[in-house]
């Protein structure tokens, strides 16, 4: 745990390493298309057969092929043989979704379709974007998951709100664990070993699956894995003495920290099967997944320091540590004219870390930098709990019609805490502080959603079917946010964080809204191999708090003015007001419009899959941040859109040799200008290079292209098998995905940054028989330097009364990794 100031903790290992063995691998990328297919690691009789993977994505079963729907789907075979860690790994090869790889610390953002609008820097409405659902079994919860033990991974295109609980704009990433089964004992152990470019040590993760039948029809199945990963990036300008040590200039007293990206997992799972009898089928899971992180994957060397591409440039080292946790219950029952299943979750969530916020204070130009050794740190804390129920019916029988009806209800909770610290300041300044706690903000959210939803499908003939679905949903949400300054209220006490929850909400910050959302979908089976569908669907996402204070009515200014204004409020001394309330978005709606086609050719050895797709997004939720202190808000614009097109194939060129390949082409921009959006400063110039932090309002403009996201991206693997005289398979894998290039900020307006495109190739030999599996692997193939994210802009390079501002970083991604993975697995 963070433990006040203690600014400079040794590398250690927090988790017992509780689990050995040898190394293990990625082998390299790849799935991705809309026909997902694996190989079937469970029938060694014929080493060259791909089968198909069966889907549940439309609450039935059947094949990638068969669903009239955008869906891409990797098998639990494909997902350990190649070595997929997270849900990166496996989108990197599926198109219409670009992941913003942050590093362990921060997490992915998942923006589909280009579904964006958050500056990369800034924050965002929840840790994706908002524009994803994801589910781990039936429960719909977002955690970056690690890829053990699971069934396969479903990716669905387009809103989905007519057939899941949670609501999203863009898209669904359900991951299906494995069930306990009730007919093999087995245990299955496995390890990775592998070095990064760039850094030193052996990084390793390694893991065990048992399965154990009880009895005929219950079985206990779990799974414990531990990530020791040694990072790349180095921190090599920390401050000795935080408050006493010089950050800056000929006389920094600095040290330098090796590889502190670095990070720490330990996940598992534990599930009991129950099946009492044939129609009556339950599955009791728990699920856990901690994680110490060291720091940030950020580069500086954009920045004023010049620093090396893998190193940051901050004045204290930045962990922290996440705890995830999850107790699901889902029972399916056969009832004969349906099947009914019911899903209940509860579970929760913990944060706690520090940051450099030198940067920030030094920005808001209230004289902290003429303290000769200022240096600044942020304490958070963030707590969240959930309960969420979900129950459906699902039509059985050979009838011309179908039909899906269900409900949904959540409950979320959430608390958070941001405290800044500033050692030796209050001293200096003349404030009676000896904690130096210089700001201290609260939020509190109580969420409750609830929601009715259904299907109804029909089959006109034997070929074309017809399907409508609606969805009718409310929510309410009560918040409450404070600020205080502690170096002006020497008698502030920080309030006990378990009791914050009791607390009044705000009566003019919370929100409530219901409505209706509809779908529309009709496929035609042109012939066997060919099926074409058109959809018409609405997506919809929350409003939410963006948990800042409001502004004094009398004072907007006062105690620096970090704080929200309301609509209309006056800010200046000009009589400028505020255009719209900054203290919390509303909700926002997309329809999504779709032509799709999915194709076969050469007796099922290749399959071309293509869908034309437009989304009109109202009131999106935007990045920007508020007029006093520029603290990082979310707003609501007038109008976007995306449009593009999405394509992959699969083809098995010889009983050997296969290729996947996937393309996709979005352009997502505003439909309309916004006031205001962008919230910058000052450009500094030849004759005026430290301009000061001024905050300078700039419009977004319609056609101003989004951030986030690529116009353009693909991906290829190939895959080749060579049987062996002693019945293995040594098989040859090598990939290769590419993105265009990303704007950081809205139409790059403000000082934004155009990322450079790139594309990262990986290659991998696997040596398998029946009981175990020997992975050889590169990740990163020709080592490429690849920036996935932006904070701050160029304008921030400036130098105020010494202090060198350093905020201006990018996101980086991981260098060339070489490694090997094995997997053994064996029947009890």
């Amino acid at each position: 745990m963070i433990q006040g100031h203690e600014t400079y903790p040794q590398k250690k290992h927090r988790h017992v390493a509780l689990l050995s063995g040898a190394a293990t691998a990625l082998a390299l990328a790849v799935t991705g298309s809309n026909v997902a297919q694996a190989q079937d690691s469970q029938d060694t009789a014929d080493a060259f057969s791909i089968d198909e993977i069966i889907v549940t994505a439309t609450r039935r079963a059947g094949s990638v092929q068969d669903v009239p729907i955008n869906i891409a789907a990797v098998g639990g075979a494909q997902i350990e043989e190649q070595g997929f860690e997270d849900i990166s790994d496996i989108l990197a090869y599926v198109p219409g979704i670009n992941v913003v790889d942050r590093g362990g610390r921060n997490g992915n953002r998942l923006i589909v379709r280009g579904l964006n609008a958050d500056s990369l820097g800034q924050g965002s409405a929840s840790a994706n974007g908002g524009t994803v659902s994801t589910y781990l079994g039936e429960i719909p919860i977002y955690i970056d998951l690690k890829l053990n033990d699971l069934e396969r991974v479903e990716t669905l295109l387009g809103p989905q709100g007519t057939l899941y609980g949670a609501g999203t704009l863009g898209g669904a990433i359900r991951y299906i664990p494995n069930k306990p089964k009730f007919d093999e004992t087995t245990f299955e152990v496995r390890g990775d070993a592998y070095m990064t470019k760039h850094g030193d040590g052996v990084s390793t993760d390694t893991g065990f699956t048992i399965n154990v039948p009880v009895s005929d029809n219950f079985a206990i199945r779990g799974s414990l894995d531990y990530l020791d990963y040694k990072g790349f990036i180095d921190y090599g300008y920390v401050v000795n003495d935080i408050g006493v040590s010089e950050p800056d200039g000929a006389n920094a007293d600095i040290t330098s920290y090796e590889d502190m990206n670095g990070q720490e997992a330990l996940s598992g799972r534990i599930a009991a099967r129950w099946e009492p009898t044939d129609s009556l089928d339950a599955t009791l899971t728990y699920y856990f997944q901690n994680s110490d992180n060291e720091g940030r994957q950020t580069s500086g060397w954009r920045g004023p320091l010049n620093t090396d591409r893998y190193e940051s440039p901050s004045r204290v080292l930045e962990p922290n540590e996440t705890e995830n946790e999850l107790l699901a219950l889902e029972i399916t029952a056969d009832l004969g004219f349906a099947e009914l299943t019911s899903a209940s979750g509860i579970g929760g969530y913990k944060e706690n870390g520090q940051r450099d916020q030198t940067d920030l204070l030094i920005s808001l130009e209230y004289s902290y930098e003429t303290f000769p050794t200022f240096t600044a740190f942020t304490r958070e804390d963030q707590e969240n709990s959930f309960f969420n129920q979900e129950v459906r019916l699902v039509s059985k029988g050979e009838h011309d019609y179908n039909w899906i009806i269900g409900g949904y209800y959540n409950k979320f909770n959430s608390t958070g805490t941001s405290a800044e610290f500033t050692p030796g300041y209050a001293a200096f300044a003349g404030f009676d502080r000896p904690d130096d706690l210089e700001y201290y903000s609260t939020s509190v959210i109580d969420l409750t959603e609830k929601a009715v939803f259904g299907e109804f499908g029909y089959d006109i003939t034997d070929r074309w079917q017809v399907t409508v679905g609606a969805r009718y949903y409310e929510y309410k949400l009560e918040t409450s946010s404070t600020v205080d300054f502690p170096l002006f209220d020497p008698g502030f006490t920080i309030p006990d964080f378990d009791g914050l929850g009791d607390r009044a909400p705000d009566p003019d910050a919370g929100q409530e809204d219901s409505g209706w959302l509809f779908k529309i979908n009709s496929s035609y089976e042109v012939n066997d191999d060919m099926l074409v569908y058109a959809t018409v669907s609405q997506g919809y996402r929350i409003g939410n708090s963006n948990g800042i204070g409001q502004c004094d009515a009398f004072d907007p200014d006062k105690n620096q003015g970090a704080c929200a204004l309301a609509e209309g409020q006056v800010y200046d001394a000009n009589g400028n007001t505020a255009e719209f309330d900054e203290r919390f978005f509303t909700p926002d709606k997309t329809t999504n419009y779709e032509l799709g086609a999915k194709t076969t050719w050469l007796d099922g050895d290749l399959t071309l899959n293509a869908a034309l797709f437009y989304v009109k997004w109202s009131d999106p939720q935007l990045g920007s941040a508020t007029v006093n202190a520029s603290i990082p808000i979310t707003i609501n614009a007038s109008g976007a859109e995306s449009k593009g097109i999405e394509m992959s194939g699969n083809w098995r060129v010889t009983d050997r040799f296969s290729l996947r390949g996937a393309f996709s082409y979005t352009k997502s921009e505003l439909t309309d200008d916004v006031p205001s959006l962008i919230r910058t400063i000052p450009t500094p110039t030849s004759a005026n290079p430290n301009p000061g932090f001024a905050t300078i309002f700039i419009d977004g403009k319609s056609g101003d292209r989004l951030p986030g996201s690529p116009t353009t991206q693909f991906s290829l693997f190939a895959n080749y098998d060579q049987p062996l005289d002693n019945g293995a398979t040594l098989r040859y894998n090598l990939g290769y995905a590419y993105q265009g290039h990303v704007l950081s900020r809205t139409g790059t307006r403000g000082g934004g940054l155009t990322l450079d495109d790139f594309g990262i190739a990986n290659a991998s030999v696997v040596y398998d028989t029946e009981d175990w599996t020997v992975t050889a692997y590169i990740d990163n193939l020709f080592n490429e330097f690849a920036e996935t994210g932006v904070q701050s802009t160029s304008r921030s390079n400036q130098i105020q009364q010494g202090a060198t501002v350093r905020s201006f970083q990018t996101t980086v991604l991981t260098p060339r990794q070489v490694g090997l993975r094995f997997t053994y697995r064996f029947g009890l």
